[in-house]
């Protein structure tokens, strides 16, 4: 008996060790398996990153949680690190023997290889952007994390939260120390930038810790939680723990980041493009290719933005026509629109709660007719919420906010309220459709949801794909007869017409050097948009170039090849299948898309 304990002993030892060893040699050098490799970089990216684990929510199933009292690390230390390691990944990728990898496997190796490569040769571009900004950046980025994503559901979440609030000195002084960097190499940002953060920031800091949107939001959690799992004296504790740690710790820490932008205030005094850059030209070409995942030149996107904008604007013209809007120019038809009395809600607050539930009845609407179009749909719902008033100046007209992966809260369409006469009725839907359903809520939910790949299949971000999707989305929905009132296909028209014109203004301010009143004159001219919002916009394509450039690419991309498969199927061709053929892979570059519609299309006329 004792020899047959210790020989079960010994064996047992020996598979713990076998197991340590096995798991060691996955963390440290070649994973034996290429599967072990993604799930290796993916572990090692999250958990570099604390904030993306809140947004996930990806750890707290089971139990982990410590990250919710971090923030990453931003030291230029740091991001060296990250990005030699990129390059020892994309080495450890391409040592791997692919050429046997077929179906999924395949699809794995060629998205994950893009995406690493992607990221290592936008090493040469570390230093060119701009990480505080009017539209992102710690000032505004941080305090919506802990406000609308970070949870507090008892003592130990409510003593991360102060733990974080704790980290604000340390992280907003690296990236003070990344914003000087970048200015002994020729990168600062422009004018409007600076003066529209230094705005945000006072306005951050405008209220006294008690006050603090940070304070507040505090509080509103602590008070979901029932009174018999908390007693009131450790409430009233937990509170003013956090009072103290905005009055020592974050406004501090925001008065050193308004300083700096004092300082630059008198160095940043014109509003240029990226040519305007140290090898600007490159730098460009480098974010075109990034964002749309083609190798299409400014110029050519150019000219395929202003065929766009002449085909789209012929279809708004006649809309305009047949609505009785005769005199004056498109963009004078679509201003008397957009101030018809019919259009506007009132501008209270009253008017705003309104707004925001006849988005949710129009996302019900939607969410309730999917079977026709989509075989997959998510189980994950979404709602729709206000920007936070304290970024709404500044922030696009919408956007998406995914739900976490524990399903523990739905996914959030966020509207802007800042002027409702930015809001005619008639371009509500369209705007639901692209942020909900079924455009982003739909896509990443589905793509959150997916079983059996590699996890960084469900949330790799490709921007080509996502936009383009949703603004596919815009149309799909109209030809599903959800926009029956031709005003409202002229609102989805408008955002195409958008989407059109930012291929001219994002290639005309970084290659074509544009003023920004140039470019602002350009869309309100083809759009109507009010100058509010168009400021908004082209203001956003100067700290950000490229990105508007994939909406457009994207859907063009899609309409495509879903033209192809119905030319080749025929009779045979499925939309729900078609539609399956494009998400359950999660996203993917342009390029493999396309691959993997040309598989279906083979697979179903060998049928």
């Amino acid at each position: 008996m004792k020899s047959t304990l210790k020989w079960a002993a010994l064996i047992a030892a020996a598979v713990v060790l076998a197991a340590l060893a096995l798991g060691l040699q996955t963390w440290y050098a070649k994973p034996l398996s290429i599967n072990w490799f993604y799930t290796r970089v993916f572990a090692r990216f999250a958990l570099d990153n604390p904030e993306l684990l809140t947004s996930l929510r990806l750890l707290e199933p089971v139990g982990i949680r410590g990250h919710n009292g971090k923030f990453s690390d931003s030291s230029q230390a740091h991001e060296a690190a990250v990005a030699a390691q990129w390059r020892d990944d994309l080495v450890t990728l391409r040592s791997y023997d692919s050429a046997s990898y077929t179906g999924q496997d395949r699809l794995s190796y060629d998205i994950f290889d893009y995406f690493v490569n992607d990221r290592v040769k936008g090493e040469r571009w570390r230093l060119h952007d701009f990480p505080v900004n009017q539209l992102f950046g710690v000032q505004s980025n941080l305090p919506n994390l802990m406000t609308q994503q970070q949870q507090v559901n008892d003592v130990g979440d409510a003593e991360l939260y102060i733990a974080r609030l704790g980290e604000f000195p340390r992280k907003m002084a690296q990236v003070i120390d990344g914003i000087k960097l970048r200015e002994t190499k020729g990168v600062g940002p422009p004018k409007f930038t600076v003066e529209k953060v230094l705005a945000q920031i006072k306005g951050f800091m405008a209220s006294s810790a008690s006050g603090n949107e940070l304070t507040v939001a505090f509080k509103e959690k602590l008070a979901k939680i029932p009174a018999e799992k908390m007693h009131a004296a450790t409430r009233d504790g937990l509170n003013a723990r956090v009072e103290a740690a905005v009055k020592d710790s974050v406004l501090p820490a925001y008065a050193a980041l308004a300083a700096e932008f004092e300082a630059l205030r008198s160095k940043a005094t014109a509003n240029h493009g990226a040519w305007s850059l140290p090898d600007g030209d490159a730098y460009y070409q480098y974010q075109i290719e990034s964002n749309t995942t083609t190798t299409m030149t400014a110029a050519q996107i150019h000219a395929l933005g202003l065929a766009e904008v002449a085909r789209v604007g012929g279809e708004m013209d006649a809309i305009l026509l047949g609505a009785g809007y005769t005199r004056g120019t498109r963009a004078e038809k679509i201003a008397k629109l957009n101030a018809s009395p019919e259009q506007l809600y009132a501008d209270s607050d009253a008017g705003r709660a309104q707004l925001l539930k006849d988005y949710q009845a129009i996302i019900d609407e939607v969410s309730a007719g999917l079977d026709p179009l989509f075989k997959t749909q998510p189980k994950a719902k979404v709602v729709v919420k206000r920007v936070p008033e304290f970024t709404e100046k500044s922030a696009p007209g919408a956007y998406y906010q995914p739900a976490p992966l524990d399903d523990s809260a739905p996914g959030i369409f966020y509207a802007n309220l800042r002027d409702v006469k930015e809001l005619p009725k008639y371009t509500m839907r369209t705007l639901v459709y692209h942020e909900a359903v079924p455009g982003h809520h739909l896509q990443i939910s589905i793509a959150h949801e997916l079983k059996d790949l590699p996890i960084f299949r469900t949330i790799v971000p490709f921007t080509a794909f996502m936009e383009g999707w949703a603004l596919y989305a815009e149309q799909l929905a109209w030809e599903a007869g959800y926009e029956k009132n031709p005003l409202d296909n002229l609102g989805r028209l408008r955002d195409e017409m958008l989407r059109a014109v930012r291929l001219v203004v994002d290639t005309g301010i970084h290659s074509k050097r544009w003023t920004r009143e140039q470019a602002i004159a350009y869309m309100m001219q083809q759009t109507g948009m009010p100058e509010s919002e168009v400021t908004t916009e082209i203001e956003r394509y100067f700290v950000d170039p490229g990105q508007a450039l994939a909406y457009k690419v994207g859907m063009l991309k899609i309409l495509e090849l879903r033209e192809r498969a119905k030319t080749a199927l025929g009779a045979k061709f499925d939309i729900r299948e078609f539609h399956d053929a494009v998400l359950v892979n999660g996203a993917m570059p342009l390029a493999v898309l396309e691959r993997v519609v040309d598989a279906y299309i083979a697979s179903k006329k060998a049928l």
